[in-house]
């Protein structure tokens, strides 16, 4: 199991994503932040947390960051680099393009992870049975997290491996990755040059294990 950049417990190191949902009652971002998708689009009346309201609260985590960005696409374009405009070009592709949430979704995110902390508390419901993470036994972990991440700050994707408490320590691992935020937890430079190769690392260990522990009851 790898969890990456995931607000595991939201209640370690809280960011301003974490303060606001806590600052607001569930009936207020149902008010104000779903809506129903207007008639003439694929799924017209289903109640949804929009795209674009999601993507205008990511970008105004680092609105100034978002502008230099633009200028440098600008100069990058009139100094005919080709390339490094392209680069740009290619991350604005895919960071735009956000996808409405449905309501029901987005509403039971705020409440269960947001706001209750239900399954850091012991407290998470499924299906009406309870989530107790003391139950996982033979999965190993992997955590990583990136150092800048102003979405799930550092601690709320490691609290993880303290509460998968019966998980043994040599099938746990964790990674902090300098200098990545959220995004960069999962994309970009870092992402292809530092996490992919613990990823890797990783999984064929404990394939590995696996595979071996299978042949062993085999014979």
């Amino acid at each position: 199991m790898i969890l990456m950049g995931g607000p595991i417990d939201a209640r370690k190191n809280p960011t301003a994503v974490n303060e606001f949902a806590q600052s607001k009652s569930l009936e207020w971002f149902c008010k104000m932040v779903t809506m129903q998708v207007p008639p003439n689009y694929p799924g017209h009346g289903r109640k949804v947390y929009p795209g674009f309201l999601q993507l205008a609260g990511f970008m105004s985590l680092n609105l100034f960051r978002h502008i230099d960005s633009h200028l440098e696409l600008w100069q990058s374009l009139l100094n005919s680099d080709y390339k490094k405009a392209d680069h740009t070009i290619k991350f604005y592709d895919e960071y735009l393009a956000g996808m409405d949430m449905p309501a029901e979704f987005y509403l039971q995110t705020i409440d269960e992870v947001f706001q209750q902390f239900s399954l850091a508390r012991g407290k998470l419901v499924s299906e009406k049975r309870p989530i107790n993470l003391k139950h996982i036994t033979k999965c190993a972990l992997l955590g990583i997290e990136g150092e800048l991440d102003d979405i799930a700050a550092v601690g709320q994707t490691k609290a993880a491996l303290k509460l998968c408490s019966n998980i043994p320590e040599s099938m746990k691992r964790y990674h902090l990755q300098k200098g990545a935020g959220h995004y960069g937890v999962f994309s970009g430079s870092k992402f292809k040059q530092f996490i992919v190769p613990i990823i890797k690392d990783f999984i064929y260990d404990f394939d590995k294990t696996n595979f071996k522990q299978s042949k062993l009851k085999a014979v």
